[in-house]
């Protein structure tokens, strides 16, 4: 299916009258309609360990997007060692002379994998293009290349899905003024994070770059209106579950089988340390 990434991304006041005009879902329909997506998502997993498949999943987004709830949601009821998560550190001073997209490489999926990349290669098109850690003819030179890059991966068999998460300016705001006064959030909120929230229009113009050059018929970006937290993580689920097709497979019925007998089993009088139970 073409991306359709143009018409997709638009004004902050756009993305706000959108969420207006679909109001969120309660918590109880929220998490009755999450619980039977995780099923389906639980049934995904065991369709690409048994066809052993290679799906590779890429987030994008500004910060505050939603990124992190969107991979937690669809993680939290799976086999970390079949969907595997990625976010990797600053490049260290080895992968900086290496070719861009090789630290990357190596955490390509392998048979029975699933891997999502929480922020990817794209950081060169990016927070690296933006804050000027990269040079400006490195940055042209990485939107010619990674479509080439992207055409291999798929080539070679692996299904690659790529969504960016569009948050308004007016959500952005909010959320990262949440993390401020937040105990649970803080380190959310990195220097980088301050800097780059002033240069709103400098992403923007990065992003349309970004698709205009990367936004293929082999790998296109979804985009995803972010600002409705519970809208996003079931409508990105729902979307990703429609774009690799999986059956259900058959079961055998379970049964636990009765436990042993003590055999003259007697418990130890050993001084157990038990931690202090004050709930």
């Amino acid at each position: 299916m073409r991306s359709k990434s143009s018409n997709a991304v638009g004004s902050s006041s756009d993305s706000t009258q959108e969420a207006q005009e679909h109001a969120s879902p309660k918590r109880k329909e929220y998490e009755r309609q999450l619980q039977r997506l995780h099923v389906e998502l639980v049934k995904l997993q065991q369709w690409v360990v048994h066809k052993r498949l290679r799906v590779c999943i890429v987030f994008e987004g500004r910060d505050g997007a939603g990124k992190g709830g969107v991979i937690k949601a669809i993680t939290e009821r799976v086999s970390p060692r079949v969907f595997r998560v990625v976010a990797l550190p600053a490049p260290s001073d080895r992968e900086k002379s290496q070719m861009y997209v090789q630290r990357y490489l190596k955490h390509l999926p392998a048979a029975g994998e699933i891997v999502i990349f929480d922020r990817s290669w794209y950081n060169r098109a990016g927070v690296e293009r933006v804050m000027g850690f990269c040079s400006e003819e490195q940055a042209r030179k990485f939107l010619h290349d990674v479509p080439l890059v992207e055409q291999a991966m798929v080539d070679s068999g692996i299904v690659l899905l790529k969504y960016w998460l569009e948050v308004s300016e007016e959500e952005q705001t909010r959320r990262l003024e949440a993390r401020i006064g937040d105990g649970r959030k803080t380190w959310k909120l990195s220097p980088m994070d301050l800097k780059s929230y002033s240069r709103w229009y400098d992403y923007s113009r990065a992003r349309d770059d970004m698709f205009a050059a990367t936004d293929t018929e082999t790998a296109p970006w979804y985009v995803v209106r972010s600002d409705d937290k519970r809208r996003t993580r079931l409508n990105v689920i729902t979307h990703l579950l429609r774009h690799i097709p999986y059956k259900d497979l058959p079961r055998a019925k379970v049964k636990l089988p009765k436990r042993q007998k003590s055999g003259g089993y007697r418990a130890p009088k050993h001084a157990y340390k038990f931690i202090d139970e004050r709930f």
